[in-house]
Parts: structure tokens; sequence; C-alpha cells
């Protein structure tokens, strides 16, 4: 058991750095820096700081990592709100200060609770993974839910790691993670006779956790290399489709302005056109391509159906879109599958709004934050799920936010879809990492769903995304880009559709079961 008599060390400045270092190492595992070997020792330092502080302390030390983290991986939303949300920028500051505060307190709760359970090595080794993973699938639906820059996504290049995501999704990677961080990180406390809350850490317990680390990253290795060969044969055996994308580079300054309204739609019209000869049999279009309300603006929509026409393709294309009804105005941001002949066929709405872009939350307490949009009243949201249905294909959309979360593109297989589409607008980032660590989403969705993904953006990066996860036929920043290729339309589902995030609700489970035992037992 446990000294608890053990005199905790107060924080130091050799502790706040080791914090600091561990929210900077996170953040280098992540594309721009994408340095994602760092990822399997990036909180050594912050449980170095933890090792002989009291409860209280180790949420602190957690916070402060867990903030710098987001600032280094978040620093963008500043520059994307002062731009246009037309904020001041000391307001914008604020806010990202205020979003990253937000995000470091599942850091915070990780030391807290990783002290508070972990009293012996062995416990802290063990519960460590799930606590991470517990709180990560907290994550992804409080406070309407933000999924980006789980710890297992930094991993993203590493193919043959994450073939298990079609599993457990991401939460397993991560967990994985953190339990070769705490195998590492008991080994360097056994070599150099220091202790974790009072206790020593035995040579044989240490190098247990150590091959236990290694036995779980072999067998995720020997699944992947095994699921990489049986996916690329499925691949090669199922229906082809081919797929084309147009990227129009349309400035963001330019997008709704209706002096740019022909060009822009015009810029879109003349990349389906160089498709067109290749005969795709589906073009995609970018999320609100075109920047007026398809089918109500009559000239500008009869631009695009000609243009349709022309290419000779069927097309998805992102567009505003209104429904007037006694209750007033809704406005969606959709996206609508038009056939050869420019006729519509079916309209998907998008289904997770972004907050303060889309829809300003808590209007009520923030009257002075307005949208990133200003041209629209706030958007509605559409079913989760939903599917476009041509030519024996369903088709499922993620527009922009829509696939950062799982259980969408989850819900889109459950309903039939053997082909995911992403159309996205990612002008609002610049030349920022957020591109970059957005189409690193996408990398997950297309292995958790064994699904080929098609990503359309305005400015980059658009591509194709096998469903191994490899990304394909990819176009640079800011340029205007036409691509085409043939996608694969798998049926098979996986485990992880099937089962959605069980595991990350076992981690959930038991991290809630361990809590309620141990405050049982101190009461006792």
């Amino acid at each position: 058991m446990a000294d608890m008599t053990m005199t905790h060390r107060p924080i130091d400045r050799s502790k706040l750095f080791l914090s600091l270092l561990s929210g900077v190492l996170m953040t280098a595992a992540f594309p721009r820096t994408g340095w994602l070997w760092v990822a399997w020792m990036a909180l050594i330092p912050l449980l170095l700081a933890l090792r002989d502080i009291s409860v209280k302390d180790g949420f602190r030390l957690g916070w402060l990592c867990g903030l710098i983290h987001a600032l280094g991986l978040l620093y963008w939303l500043s520059h994307t709100m002062s731009t246009y949300g037309h904020l001041p920028i000391y307001l914008t500051i604020g806010i990202l200060l205020l979003f990253s505060t937000y995000i470091g307190l599942y850091t915070a709760i990780f030391s807290t609770l990783i002290i508070y359970l972990g009293r012996t090595p062995m416990r802290a080794l063990l519960i460590a993974p799930l606590l991470w993973a517990a709180l990560e699938y907290l994550r992804s639906f409080l406070l309407s839910g933000f999924t980006w820059g789980y710890l297992g996504h930094s991993q993203y290049a590493w193919l043959t790691l994450i073939q298990s995501s079609d599993l457990w999704g991401v939460y397993g990677l991560s967990a994985l993670i953190v339990l070769f961080n705490m195998a590492l990180f008991f080994l360097i406390l056994s070599r150099t006779g220091k202790t974790w809350q009072g206790l020593s850490i035995p040579r044989p317990l240490a190098w247990r956790g150590t091959l236990l680390a290694i036995l779980c990253l072999s067998s995720t290795l020997i699944y992947g290399y095994v699921r990489l060969g049986q996916i690329e044969r499925l691949s090669a055996e199922a229906p082809h489709l081919t797929a084309g994308l147009a990227q129009g580079n349309i400035p963001q300054a330019e997008k709704w302005d209706p002096a740019f309204q022909i060009a822009s739609t015009k810029q879109y019209i003349k990349l389906s056109g160089q498709l067109g000869p290749q005969k795709p049999d589906l073009i995609v279009w970018p999320e609100t391509a075109t920047p007026f309300y398809l089918f109500h603006n009559q000239a500008l929509t009869r631009m695009v159906q000609r243009g349709v026409q022309n290419a000779g393709s069927a097309h998805i294309i992102g567009s505003p879109a209104v429904r007037k009804s006694d209750d007033g105005i809704a406005y969606f941001n959709s996206a609508y599958l038009l056939d050869p002949q420019g006729n519509p066929l079916a309209r998907y709405d998008k289904a997770h709004l972004v907050p303060f872009g889309e829809y300003v939350p808590f209007k009520k307490w923030l009257p002075f934050l307005g949208k990133i949009v200003a041209q629209v009243g706030d958007f509605h949201a559409g079913p989760p799920g939903g599917i476009l249905e041509y030519d024996g294909h369903r088709i499922g959309p993620l527009i922009c936010y829509d696939g950062i979360f799982p259980n969408l593109a989850r819900a889109a297989v459950n309903n039939g879809a053997d082909l995911l589409v992403n159309l996205t607008n990612d002008a609002w980032y610049g030349r920022t990492s957020a591109p970059y660590q957005h189409l690193v989403q996408y990398v997950f969705r297309a292995v958790e769903t064994r699904r080929s993904l098609i990503r359309a953006t305005n400015t980059g990066i658009s591509g194709f995304i096998h469903p191994t996860g490899r990304i394909e036929n990819t176009t640079r920043l800011f340029e205007s880009a036409a691509r085409i290729q043939p996608v694969a339309c798998l049926k098979t589902r996986s485990l992880y559709v099937r089962v959605g995030d069980t595991f990350a609700r076992v981690c959930l489970a038991v991290v809630v079961g361990l809590g309620l035992l141990q405050r049982f037992r101190r009461k006792s």
C-alpha cells in the first residue's frame, strides 16, 4: 500500500518546466511539425513532475500542460476569428485562451486522477490508458463536442498502426500511446531509484510494464499488417467509381461578395469541364462552392446546370440552402446531388454545426459574439447519417465539421453508404497548421468505416483517402486544381461501425467505478 503519510513536494520551477515541456512535445507530434514518434514519450516530463506532489498540485500542473498543448495546437483560431469574425485581436486572444483553458482541463483531470486512483505504480500503469481514453470520449460530446487533436490522431501516417481503429476508433490508439509513456516512465524511475507517490519501483515490475507495452504495440502492429493486406485485396476486388473533385481556390474575402458570384461559379464550371473528357462518374465541388442559394437564384442555377450538362457527370455541389415555412425561414449548409443533366436528385444538410461559425450558442449571455459567416441567419442542423443515392451507390456526405465526429461517418455507413464524401472550406485557416490537422481527421474516418473518402475543399487540401487510410492524389494549399481517380466502394462493416465507441465507454465505466470504490474505501 502507498505511504499515505508521505510528504508531497511543492510545485517548483523544475516541475513547471517539465509540465510545459510535455505540452510542447504533444503539440510537436501533430502536423505541421509531425514528429509522430514524440507522442510515445511526450507525457514522461509531466509524469516526472507528478510523481511526488499532491492531488491538488497535480491538477494545476496538468492544466498547465494541457493549456500549452492546446495553445500550440489551436493558435490558428485567433487568426480566423479576427480575420473573418471581425473581432479585435485582444478579444480573439482572450477567446483562444478561454477555449484552451477548457481543453487543458482534460489533462488536468487526468493528472489529478492518476495520482488519486494510481497510488501504486501498477495501478497507475493500468489506469492511465483507460483514463486518457475515457477523457477523450467525454470531450467528444461535452459542450457540443470537440474531437480535434486526440493523441492517437498524431499517428495518422503510421498506416500499420492505425488499422486497429476499425476495432475501437482512435481511443484505442490514444490508450496504447499512454500505456507506452507510462511503461517508459516507470522504467526510468526504476533505473534512477526515484519513487512514485512515495513507493519505489522494483525492477521486475518496471520490466513487466515495459513488456506489457511492447506486447500491446506488437499485437497492434501484427493486426495492422494483416488487416492492411486484407483491405487492399477487398479494395481491388470491390466495384469502383471514377470520381473527380474540383478545388476552386476562391479567396474567402471574395467568396460571398456579390461582385464575384459569377466569376466564382465559372471557376468551378471550368474545373468540371477539365474533368469531363475523362468521363468521371461523379464530380465533387466543395462546401458552399456556389456563393448563392442553388435553385433559388435562377440565373446562376441555370449556369451551374449547363456546366454539369457539359461535363456529362453527376455532381455533388456544396451550397447554402433555404426553406420557408409558417415557422419562418430556415437556412442550411447543404450538399446537392445533381444528375448528369443537372437535375436535382437529393440534398444532404450538415448535421453538426460549428459553434460561433454557423450558429451562436448562448446568445443571451454572449451578445457581443457574432458568427464567422455573417451573410446568413443561424444555420439549422440536418439529421445525421443522411445518404445521397446515385447509380446503385449510396454516398455518405460529411460537410466540414461533420467529419471530425466519428459517429456521423458511422451513421452514414450503417445507413448503407459505400462511399464517403467530404465537402470543406478551409480558406478560413490560411497557411496555418489547421488544414493539415483537419485532413488527419478523415484518415481515421476512412479506416474506422473501411470506406474510400473523396475530399473536395475550396483552397486545399483536397484528395482521396483509401480505406486503409492512405492519402492519395492530393492538391496543394491555395491552388486551383482538379483531380480524378477510381475509388473502391466497399460494403464490409467494421467492428467499430457496428459497436461504435464501446471501448471508450467501457474505459469510462471502469474509471468511474474505480473512483467510487476509492472514495468508499477512504470513507471506510
